[in-house]
């Protein structure tokens, strides 16, 4: 719980649009009348339109969200328009204890707040035909898959024929709700046989594109041809001429919402019905009210300064995009976020948690691997310091996702996912200074935040690849180099740090080369056997090892030859390095108990040399030096 208050959950998509940005501020104000506290889940909605990938990683927050700690949820399906976006959250909200009221869709088993938008379309519908004396009238509907639309339709219909006229009337025309439609539905109405005297559009969005439309094609909005809309935006105020509309009362439907669920959850009566009216907004596009140009002068004032702040806030998410795209350390996030969340409002705290799988892996990390229900801070701003004792590092589960607090005073939070398509890192909290929401602005933010984090996982994840690849290409090279009998360098290894040694020879240095070769080695293998000629050799091998105590370059280039390369050496040094060849191979054959002896016949060769040296020549001397004390050894054991 956050606090002693009761808590509401809000599901909704698009909260920062005008209409629902103005709904959550009636909600938050219906809240504190109630004395409770309210946790907004956001989706962005038209992104995930566009981009459905996107919008599938956006609601996969849904399965980690503990519905227990809620007395009452909220639903606002009316802007989940990604494809299957509804169904899932309804099916989360099935397995709810707590109330559940639904304020925009009507949902089987949910409390519902109930619309008369059909009495609001009627209406408008009879103030053209009773006021206007208006017989052509056209009709400019949603999508056709919304039921909003379907309805809106089935009202003009009926009205149409309830008094006489065609059902259809002037045309019926499927738009999108939106804005972009309103050149084609102006065509479409021009082309009719018979002009239309006014056209009913389903909401104002489509009533505004459609008024642009027809002054660019010559045609005045009333003179020419009335105009409606619906839903009573903010929009269709500033336009000129103002939208004649009908508006469901975002004040009516948080107080009644509210006010209903804080008995469901006290299991008090329910004394009073559950349905919204809508009010009819007559105003200067149907012709009802003239234009006051004091008044638009006024209008055009604040719809500058809107725009002069969106052009100062545009510069700022540049800036906070550039900022981000330098972000190198998760822990840059926080210094970050605070030098460049200036542009959607004030906020009193803000935190970024992010998941961790089974074993504490963040989900920003290569190593994440199976999600757990439990999250941790990357980003913690308290501006008021009402949550300093909350703190931690520890991972916090589902069920705790809101920071708790002490104050018994009604608190807002608003909560979104962050993810990119291929996976949700976590989610973000913001608790904002007063009643209003966030502007658009944060949620361009979230995304480039969504974005930054995505590259820094895929940058751990090249960098985490290179090294695998890079240790994977050492062990290969290692292998390549290093005979696997021996683990000494093999032929390949010991021409290339040979080489490497004489290259970086500065000036004039004494340097040795050895080669060895095993006395024997045919008659152990006839007599004993591969194997113990393979033992053999080893022995052989770890006796030479021993003896390069300065630095000397050892690998064994055959089956039973070995080379040594030596730089900065001296007499001394071999004197050193045979008497120890001798000695430990006398030990061997002492204390072995086998029925063979380890013997070495040598060949050495010193000289003074700089880095233009060959090495393939020295070796042939030591080489012919090596064969020459073979040879003269008693019963010349040939190689």
């Amino acid at each position: 719980m956050i606090n002693p208050l009761i808590t509401i959950a809000f599901f909704g998509c698009a909260l920062t649009s005008r209409y629902r940005s103005g709904l959550c501020r009636c909600f938050n104000k219906a809240a504190r009348k109630i004395n409770a506290n309210i946790v907004y889940f956001n989706s962005l909605g038209k992104i995930g339109e566009k981009t459905t990938d996107f919008a599938e990683g956006e609601y996969d927050f849904i399965d980690y969200i503990d519905l227990e700690q809620f007395d009452g949820i909220i639903y606002d399906g009316e802007g989940y328009n990604v494809k299957g976006a509804a169904e899932k959250v309804i099916e989360k909200l099935r397995t709810a204890k707590c109330p559940v009221v639904s304020i925009s869709t009507h949902v089987d088993g949910f409390y519902n707040i109930e619309f008369e938008d059909a009495s609001g379309m009627r209406r408008l519908i009879e103030h053209f035909i009773d006021v206007h004396k208006h017989t052509r009238i056209g009709f400019m509907t949603g999508y056709m898959t919304h039921p909003d639309a379907q309805l809106r339709l089935k009202v003009f219909r009926s009205v149409m024929r309830s008094r006489g006229l065609p059902e259809d009337g002037s045309g019926v025309f499927e738009g999108d709700f939106w804005f972009h439609k309103g050149g084609e539905a102006a065509d479409f109405f021009l082309s009719q046989p018979e002009r239309p005297q006014s056209i009913v559009c389903s909401n104002d969005y489509m009533a505004i594109s459609l008024i642009s439309a027809f002054k660019l094609r010559g045609i005045r909005v009333p003179e020419d041809i009335a105009v409606s809309g619906y839903d009573g935006s903010i929009e269709g105020k500033q336009v000129v001429p103002h939208i004649t509309t009908a508006t469901r009362e975002r004040e009516d439907i948080a107080e009644k919402t509210m006010s209903i669920l804080n008995k469901l959850i006290h299991n008090e009566p329910i004394d009073e019905d559950n349905v919204v009216s809508p009010r009819i907004i007559v105003s200067q596009s149907c012709g009802c009210k003239k234009i006051d140009y004091k008044d638009e002068i006024h209008n055009i004032d604040e719809i500058n300064n809107i725009i002069r702040l969106f052009d100062y806030c545009v510069n700022d998410a540049q800036a906070a995009m550039i900022k981000l795209n330098k972000v190198e350390k998760l822990d840059e996030l926080e210094s970050t976020f605070k030098g460049c969340a200036t542009n959607f409002g004030d906020y009193n705290a803000f935190f970024l948690f992010a998941q961790t799988d089974t074993k504490g892996r963040l989900s920003c990390t290569s190593e994440y691997s199976v999600p757990s229900d439990k999250f941790v801070p990357l980003i913690w701003i308290d501006k008021k310091n009402e949550y300093a004792q909350l703190k931690s590092e520890e991972p916090m589960k589902s069920a705790d996702m809101i920071a708790h607090i002490n104050l018994d005073t009604p608190h807002f939070y608003y909560i979104m996912s962050i993810h990119c398509p291929e996976r949700m890192f976590g989610y973000t909290l913001i608790e904002m200074e007063d009643d209003d929401i966030f502007s658009d602005f944060y949620n361009i933010f979230l995304l480039n935040l969504s974005v930054t984090i995505e590259r820094l996982w895929k940058n751990d994840n090249i960098k985490k690849l290179y090294e695998n690849q890079k240790g994977l290409y050492e062990k290969q090279k290692q292998i390549s180099i290093h005979d696997s009998l021996t683990g000494m360098f093999n032929r390949r290894g010991f021409n290339d740090a040979s080489e490497s040694a004489v290259n970086s020879l500065s000036g004039k240095s004494t340097i040795c080369t050895m080669v060895l070769d095993m006395d024997g080695l045919k008659r152990i293998n006839d007599v004993y056997g591969h194997n113990e000629g393979d033992i053999a050799i080893k022995a052989a091998a770890d006796i030479i090892t021993q003896c390069c105590t300065s630095n000397e370059i050892a690998g064994r280039v055959g089956g039973d030859e070995f080379y040594i390369y030596a730089s900065d050496y001296s007499q001394e040094k071999l004197d050193k390095f045979n008497y120890d060849l001798l000695r430990l191979c006398n030990e061997y054959n002492a204390t072995q108990g086998k029925p063979y002896k380890i013997e070495l016949s040598y060949g050495a060769y010193l000289l003074e040399a700089d880095s233009n040296t060959r090495i393939e020549d020295l070796i042939k001397i030591s080489d012919a030096r090596m064969y020459k004390q073979k040879m003269s050894k008693p019963g010349r054991q040939k190689r």
